[in-house]
């Protein structure tokens, strides 16, 4: 079924409407902030996963003692998956909006995050938490039941599963906030968003507090 464009978004600003907040991932301080918070989730991830490997008596320093070709070979893997997932994750977003508007995407990077945006457009609440949360929501049913498969068959790459895992859950911590604005700030259906990749502005209507 295709979405009702005039559902999902508008192209001009409605009468009525004014920008309550605006957030940048360029900002220097927003975009060292959310790295920070980004790495902490990452090592907190490894050190669960180290720490399940030792409970479950799997962490030995056999875990590391094995040929120099199969330890460059998990590294190039660790290092294509990062990459790829990087890509992916915009892709993902990507998909999502052009899904639910049909309008021209923009994607790039900057020095603290790769991005996706509508730039163009006003999405309505409904399209933009879709839209934010879709990779969140994807890799994370991709990337959890593979480590935890993992796990039990390799410890090797169930460590390199969770570092990518725990890479992919802090990359989100920037649309994990996004998504916690769209929760708890802006709870009415009519409120809208623009999202350029890097800056997100929120608009509401005027009567709306």
């Amino acid at each position: 079924m295709k979405a009702s464009k005039e559902q999902n978004f508008e192209r001009e600003l409605p009468s009525g409407y004014k920008q309550a907040l605006y957030i940048n991932a360029k900002n220097a301080k927003f975009g060292i902030i959310f790295n920070l918070i980004s790495l902490a989730i990452t090592v907190l991830v490894m050190f669960l996963a180290f720490t399940s490997l030792k409970l479950g008596g799997k962490l030995s320093s056999d875990i590391l003692d094995i040929e120099f070709h199969r330890l460059i070979i998990a590294y190039a893997v660790l290092i294509v998956a990062m990459l790829g997932y990087i890509v992916l994750h915009e892709l993902v977003h990507g998909v999502a909006y052009k899904a639910l508007t049909r309008e021209k995407l923009t994607f790039g990077m900057s020095w603290s995050c790769a991005f996706c945006g509508v730039p163009k457009i006003y999405t309505y609440r409904k399209t933009a938490l879709v839209s934010v949360l879709a990779p969140f929501i994807f890799f994370t049913l991709i990337l959890l039941p593979t480590a935890v498969a993992l796990y039990f068959i390799s410890p090797l790459y169930f460590l390199i599963t969770s570092l990518i895992l725990g890479l992919h859950l802090g990359g989100c911590s920037g649309d994990l906030y996004v998504t916690f604005l769209l929760l708890a700030k802006f709870k009415s259906p009519k409120a809208l968003m623009r999202d350029t990749g890097p800056e997100q502005y929120f608009y509401i209507p005027e009567e709306t507090k």
